[in-house]
């Protein structure tokens, strides 16, 4: 697996599955946002709270690429790096792999931006300087017990 920015432990619930018994194609992109939101506040930066300033931050495009199909029960890990794509946009790549195999079941890439109160792109500075210091793209921030990856 790549050196991913954060990595999140997650297992899937019998009612994610669809009736073929494997999960439905729209729950993978709940899966990436709860990685995201978790990501975030790993790194102090409050999602809830900069919606309550006016500050909403917004997907504007999701490319995902389904490899295997998770079933349930099955766990797996959520890995993911965030880059800065321009002035005003982000990017966070993610992949999901089942554990404790590794299989590769999606390969994502979530793009955003930040609006502010006037609905206006405007990124916060608290995730400007999270992006200024990304570097090639991981943040630094990681799960504990995770480093391994």
């Amino acid at each position: 697996m790549k050196d991913y920015a954060f990595i999140l432990p997650m297992s899937v619930r019998d009612y994610e599955c669809d009736m073929q018994g494997i999960v439905n194609n729209s729950v993978y992109q709940n899966y990436l946002e709860h990685a995201r939101h978790e990501f975030l506040k790993s790194v102090d930066i409050d999602f809830r709270a900069l919606a309550l300033e006016g500050i909403n931050l917004v997907v504007v495009r999701a490319e995902l690429d389904y490899r295997f199909p998770l079933r349930g029960g099955d766990r797996f890990v959520v890995g993911l790096y965030m880059i800065r794509e321009s002035r005003l946009k982000f990017s966070f790549y993610q992949d999901i792999f089942r554990e404790p195999d590794k299989k590769l079941i999606l390969n994502g890439k979530i793009t955003g931006t930040a609006l502010n109160a006037r609905g206006r792109p405007e990124i916060p500075g608290e995730l400007d300087r999270l992006l200024d210091h990304s570097g090639s793209g991981a943040t630094g921030a990681r799960m504990q017990g995770r480093g391994d990856t």
